[in-house]
């Protein structure tokens, strides 16, 4: 495990400690999904209105997520963008009320910078840009003046064309160098090194055999210096190997379980925060002894 293996992630008004050799946390963060779309690939137009997303974020902070992490535009393939005004219809009220009513902080997962600043206005500590704070020109200021946390991703091309034949000549090699250029550029931009985490990005112009390389090497990413968050829930390429396993579609149940399985490695090899759907199945996994 890296020697250099960060033991807290500054937010904007509190830190959060970390899994680490010798430290209090056993088990890594769990960020809870909550998504507040109708075209989500897993759960879009389950948790649409605020009613029903805030109910949503209550319920995985009482099955045991740390984190909440509130999203109003789909990331899945192909997907289109969705307009500034109906993105903060979306998430403005979610975020207002699980960053009062919660308990845990509030991330805010978007790539506009109006949405950022607003969500941060409205309450969110952390920001989750899939675009690694560069898909709006904006996003690098909002990060600064605001002193949130933020997570930076990997993504290769954009939600519309990523999976549009994505090659690497070693996946892990090269998605470490450009995530280290990425933390070195937000450094220089003004943001501290202590309030960067970092995601190498599943399934986010990735071929499925890629994803299954990064997840059984997520551990050489610790050395970035910076928390690793992993996101691996649902994902295409668990649902592909447990078709080929059963001959048949997974039911969720199944994919859950199986997610849940994946992060009981990704913790074994020190991952420190982990981005679920299933937010009680993954902690129970998490929970019990190694």
């Amino acid at each position: 495990m890296a020697a250099n293996l960060p033991t807290h992630w500054r937010l904007r008004t509190r830190t959060l400690e970390l899994p680490c050799p010798g430290g209090t946390v056993s088990r890594p963060l769990v960020m809870g999904i909550v998504n507040v779309t109708p075209d989500s690939f897993s759960d879009g137009g389950r948790h649409a209105t605020v009613e029903a997303a805030v109910a949503h974020g209550l319920t995985l902070v009482t099955q045991g997520a740390d984190i909440l992490d509130v999203g109003g535009e789909s990331t899945r393939p192909y997907a289109e963008p969705v307009p500034l005004d109906e993105e903060l219809r979306r998430v403005g009220e979610v975020v207002r009320r699980l960053a009062a009513d919660a308990g845990v902080p509030v991330s805010i997962d978007t790539s506009k910078a109006a949405v950022a600043e607003r969500a941060i206005d409205l309450g969110a500590e952390i920001i989750n840009d899939v675009t690694g704070l560069a898909g709006d020109p904006g996003m690098l200021r909002v990060a600064v003046s605001s002193g949130a946390g933020i997570c930076a991703m990997h993504m290769q091309g954009t939600p519309r064309t990523m999976q549009i034949d994505p090659r690497y000549d070693d996946v892990v090699a090269e998605i470490h160098a450009s995530l280290a250029a990425r933390r070195d550029a937000l450094v220089a931009a003004g943001i501290p090194l202590e309030r960067i985490c970092l995601d190498p990005g599943i399934g986010f112009g990735k071929t499925h055999a890629h994803n299954r390389t990064l997840m059984a090497e997520a551990g050489r990413f610790l050395d970035l210096g910076t928390p690793i968050l992993v996101g691996h829930s649902r994902k295409g390429f668990i649902a592909k190997s447990l078709e080929q396993s059963l001959g048949r579609p997974p039911t969720q149940a199944e994919l859950d379980t199986a997610t849940a399985e994946a992060a009981r490695d990704l913790a074994r090899q020190g991952i420190q925060i982990i981005r679920v759907h299933a937010v009680g199945t993954v902690r129970a996994a998490l929970d019990l002894k190694t």
